[in-house]
């Protein structure tokens, strides 16, 4: 995903019509007070309706974690970075994820909208239902969470200064966004960029000779970070 210029100040307009302008955009505490009480009533049911062990719910929800990683890198990798070929196609690419690298710290669209979220997460744990049954409300809350840590995480990394902890998650997303679209596409863990080795070049390295001495000096080369 390629742009001549990325703009780190200003936003895309999506749509003429000023209403669905609007639905392109959200604040983070939106889709907080949307999913939180879902995450709480789900876990409550599967322990107190459904009669699931807190240890087995608690062993589901985690995995449910773990399974958004997975989600989020195939998701980031395989469709909003897919190359398409038609207009229409191009458009949906567009709207979904280029806009993103066009516009990188354009905070409105750093979480999903509410509409399209609500309609693809209810899809989500349909299908978890059909497959796994009542797990589902175990699972479905630790993937949902998977996705609100990633998107906070998201947020910040376009918002605000790295904590140390934390400095080689910024580097890493910042090398995709500027120097290589074609790697990194884990956000919220480099877990499976080094699985299906995609992990971005950390640094640039030149070897000098310096002639009077014959000595090899190694200099690091800039990266942004």
């Amino acid at each position: 995903m390629h742009f001549d210029k990325i703009n780190n100040k200003g936003q895309a307009r999506l749509f003429e019509h000023n209403t669905l302008e609007m639905l392109t955009r959200t604040h983070p505490l939106v889709i907080y007070s949307i999913y939180l009480p879902v995450i709480g009533f789900m876990l409550y049911h599967s322990v107190a309706n459904i009669g699931t062990s807190l240890g087995i719910t608690l062993a589901i929800f985690s995995g449910g974690i773990l399974f958004w990683t997975l989600f989020e890198y195939a998701m980031h990798r395989y469709l909003f970075h897919m190359v398409a070929n038609s207009v229409l196609g191009r458009r949906i690419i567009y709207t979904m994820h280029g806009v993103h690298h066009e516009y990188p710290r354009d905070k409105g669209r750093l979480f999903m909208p509410p509409l399209p979220s609500v309609v693809i997460s209810g899809i989500i744990f349909g299908v978890m239902y059909l497959c796994i049954g009542n797990y589902a409300f175990a699972l479905f809350p630790g993937f949902i969470l998977g996705y609100l840590l990633y998107a906070s995480m998201h947020y910040a990394i376009h918002a605000f200064a790295p904590p140390r902890f934390l400095k080689a998650l910024w580097r890493n997303h910042h090398l995709h966004h500027y120097k290589e679209p074609d790697a990194g596409f884990g956000v919220s863990s480099v877990l499976w960029d080094v699985v299906f080795g995609t992990v971005p070049e950390k640094e640039e390295r030149t070897t000098v000779v310096s002639a009077p001495r014959s000595k090899i000096k190694t200099s690091e080369g800039p990266h942004t970070a």
